[in-house]
């Protein structure tokens, strides 16, 4: 598996889809990272690391049983890495998603990372 990053959201968009309450995913530090942005803009409600190398991922869904998440996306790939500046970062759908950046800071939302006015590589959409 090269792409660790591009397996974590397909797994997370493939539970969802199924109405999993629950995902298993390979733990690693950038998958940590992206899973702690993720609760904290509360698009899964828990994670936790497991002994077998693992982390349990709780997803989010509304009173009505609806995902919190709908679409996942990759957008940095191992074979074409996308950077923007802290200028070319723009809302997803109007504000209602996120994308997360890799900083010279840490992992971050979109939002944040113009707000600090740093740029960095362009991982994800989400929404």
């Amino acid at each position: 598996m090269n792409d660790l990053i591009a397996d974590l959201l397909t797994r997370i968009q493939n539970a969802i889809m199924r109405r999993k309450s629950s995902v298993s995913v390979p733990y690693t530090k950038i998958n940590a990272e992206i899973l702690r942005v993720l609760k904290e803009e509360g698009m899964v409600d828990d994670f936790e690391q497991k002994d077998d190398g693992t982390v349990e991922v709780e997803l989010a869904y509304t009173d009505e049983k609806e995902p919190v998440v709908t679409h996942l996306e990759r957008v940095s790939k191992p074979g074409q890495r996308i950077y923007v500046s802290s200028e070319e970062i723009v809302p997803i759908l109007n504000g209602r998603g996120i994308c997360i950046l890799t900083t010279s800071s840490g992992i971050m939302t979109g939002a944040v990372a113009k707000g600090k006015k740093l740029g960095g590589e362009y991982l994800c959409k989400i929404w």
